[in-house]
């Protein structure tokens, strides 16, 4: 999984990740206190390459610091990313 671009993001930013045979994935954003805001992927992929974007309209977020986390398979991989508003 890449760290997302444009990282600080307003109003949006794009995840990419690949992954190399067929698994369920799931990629999920979350506050600092670990409770989540979002989910952009929850469903079986074949193997690949894939863009996830996470675009602010209808989410009510605040400036500060995000985690977005990829399960996919036993993979498993968090990375920060940062609003500013």
């Amino acid at each position: 999984m890449q760290q997302n671009y444009p990282n600080p993001f307003n109003p949006s930013t794009n995840i990419q990740y690949a992954i190399s045979s067929t698994q369920f994935v799931t990629l999920k954003v979350y506050d600092l206190l670990g409770r989540e805001v979002a989910t952009l992927v929850n469903e079986e992929k074949p193997a690949g390459s894939y863009n996830a974007q996470f675009t602010m309209n209808n989410v009510q977020l605040s400036s500060g610091i995000y985690f977005y986390k990829l399960q996919a398979g036993d993979f498993v991989e968090t990375k920060k990313m940062i609003l500013l508003k």
